[in-house]
């Protein structure tokens, strides 16, 4: 069946059509994870590490897997190999009950889950860079998958309870890796440069350690902290909702709303992409984290929370296409998946330490707790500001 796939739809079709499961068990996990790891009396504490740990296995594995990914005939490869191991990976949850055996078997699910997206967006916006397509129309179809994702298991939470996560989450891997063998291949004939400009190629250089300068971490490190509160979104918000007495029916819309605004601005972002500097993208995504976490730390209503919810088009749909374009700007197709792999290293290493810190925070503050992401936004739009003055966006390379 692949083969005969692989003969129809443009290469732009085909990687939207897989982009649309990349996010699929994560929406299952979203949902059903928080709840089920409590049904089986593991406490908020250690909920954060299980969360947690798999970060640490990702901030290790990302760049080697990117490297690897990047000296591969095509990233077509690395993607096939990582979707079915992560199809193989939860079959293990059919067999743990207690702590130690869902930390081993949730650790392996997570981290092949996780090295999928760094290699798909890299290799997707090198190809409609290439092809002169919207990078964006074709990253937003992940988005739009998760929405259908936590909107339909939202539903099928409230039908069939807690109990029907590890078939969902096994079906949504299945599905994805099938998919992986429709890709196309994005590689181009000849490695070239994505920098509009032959001095810039120069600052950056064709190793990726050349492109590591303060500048440039900065605003890598910006998101990373702000997109650590994302993730602390999907592993608490349904908690702690679910405690502060919002009703299950309002958990997959309140999910939805995040993710349909995520998905609303990838759409839009072709309009104004090319006139907002990559970094200033960023920032404005640090700002928004810093209005939402504030505010949901405040435990606010639910008509508040989807408000807030809301804000996710900024703290994450508008900053990560800033993190993705800032990357493939100074960066080139010999090391994109590295570069891509490094960026997602920094936000794992975030995303582990507000895991293990919530976890505890919850514990003493409940949903105040969320006064720790205001801190790290606030770390976020200094580290903007700082990289902005080291060196200012006239010599930056607008995202196409």
């Amino acid at each position: 069946m692949p083969s005969v796939l692989s003969r129809s739809g443009s290469p732009e079709t085909r990687t939207s059509v897989y982009q649309f499961t990349v996010y699929l068990p994560g929406a299952v996990a979203t949902v059903f994870l928080g709840i089920w790891l409590s049904q089986h009396g593991v406490p908020a504490d250690q909920i954060g590490i299980i969360n947690a740990l798999p970060m640490l296995g990702l901030l290790l594995l990302n760049m080697i897997v990117g490297r690897l990914a990047d000296r591969a005939d095509d990233w077509r490869t690395a993607i096939i190999i990582i979707s079915v191991a992560s199809a193989l990976a939860p079959i293990g949850l059919y067999f743990v009950s207690e702590f130690w055996g869902i930390l081993l078997i949730w650790s392996l699910c997570s981290i092949s889950n996780g090295l999928v997206p760094p290699v798909i967006d890299a290799a997707t916006v090198r190809m409609a860079r290439r092809n002169g397509t919207d990078f964006g129309a074709i990253r937003v179809w992940a988005t739009v998958g998760y929405v259908v994702g936590v909107a339909g298991i939202g539903v099928a939470l409230t039908e069939w309870g807690s109990g029907s996560f590890i078939i969902l989450y096994i079906l949504m891997t299945v599905v994805r890796a099938l998919l992986g063998f429709w890709l196309p291949r994005f590689r181009a004939p000849k490695a070239k440069s994505t920098l509009a400009e032959p001095e810039l190629q120069a600052v950056t250089g064709t190793r990726l350690r050349d492109s590591l300068k303060l500048w440039f971490i900065l605003p890598l490190v910006a998101f990373a902290l702000v997109n650590s509160s994302n993730a602390l979104i999907g592993a608490f918000a349904v908690l702690l909702w679910n405690q502060g007495g919002i009703a299950d029916v309002y958990i997959g819309p309140l999910l939805a709303a995040s993710a349909a605004a995520e998905a609303l601005a990838m759409f839009l972002w072709r309009r104004f992409g090319g006139k907002i500097t990559a970094r200033n993208m960023i920032l404005a995504a640090a700002i928004a984290g810093l209005i939402r976490f504030t505010v949901m730390a405040f435990d606010p209503p639910v008509e508040v929370l989807f408000f807030v919810q809301m804000l996710h088009a900024f703290s994450f749909g508008i900053g990560y296409l800033g993190v993705v374009h800032f990357i493939a700007n100074w960066t080139n197709e010999g090391n994109a998946a590295e570069a891509q792999g490094f960026a997602n290293m920094l936000q794992q290493g975030a995303s582990m330490l507000a895991l293990v810190a919530f976890g505890f925070l919850v514990e003493m503050f409940g949903a105040g707790a969320f006064f720790y992401s205001t801190l790290t936004s606030s770390i976020a739009i200094v580290c903007v500001l700082l990289s902005l003055k080291l060196r200012p966006p006239k010599d930056a390379v607008l995202p196409r």
